[in-house]
């Protein structure tokens, strides 16, 4: 299918998920405007460098515009609901201003589930990411989490680098996802503050 794309660098958005974006560049704008006109959907995708026009990444994550704000000057701001992932196939020559993409749909299993083990290493991995990082988190709402919520909730926010979060989209399936955000929350926590305290597996 033909996507209309957002390229953010350190972005993630995930299947079921919502992210909130401040929209002012002008093909930004005008990549809202035409989603709007027609099926309201934005492809978010990280670049693989920061520089203009830079490579994507091959795997990004499908939103359709819930809220949004139209400003007098013509700024936006919206709340994306994360539908499907996609790969992307190739990148297409248009005349918009903003970029667009033949991809295919990736098919997620949204019934997927962790085990018993699983599932338990996560919420204490999470735990003491959580307290060693100085959040307040509402402990009792996030045991209530389905599974997916919680694996996708994480490593959507989680303060990863660019390329740690795309192996968190990129990954095959529930499992395997949570195995690296475990990893991921485990490397941060021994990182030294370095860099800017960023942390990256490269």
């Amino acid at each position: 299918m033909r996507l209309s794309i957002f390229p953010l660098t350190g972005a993630i958005l995930f299947p079921g998920l919502q992210l909130p974006l401040h929209l002012f560049e002008p093909r930004y704008r005008a990549l809202v405007s035409d989603a709007l006109a027609r099926d309201r959907r934005i492809a978010m995708i990280q670049p693989q460098a920061r520089q203009e026009g830079a490579p994507l990444y091959s795997v990004g994550c499908v939103g359709r515009i819930g809220e949004f704000e139209a400003m007098d000057d013509g700024r936006y701001n919206i709340v994306l609901q994360g539908e499907s992932r996609f790969r992307i196939n190739r990148e297409l020559d248009v005349t918009t201003p903003f970029r667009q993409v033949d991809a295919d749909l990736l098919e997620d299993d949204h019934d997927e589930a962790l085990s018993s083990v699983e599932r338990a290493g996560l919420e204490s991995e999470a735990r003491l990411f959580a307290e060693a990082q100085g959040y307040r988190v509402d402990w009792d709402s996030v045991t209530r989490l389905d599974d997916m919520t919680m694996v996708n909730g994480i490593a959507q926010i989680a303060p990863f680098d660019a390329a740690s979060k795309q192996a968190l989209l990129e990954a095959p399936d529930l499992a395997a996802r949570c195995e690296l955000l475990v990893q991921l929350m485990q490397f941060f926590g021994l990182h030294d503050g370095d860099d800017e305290g960023r942390v990256t597996l490269q």
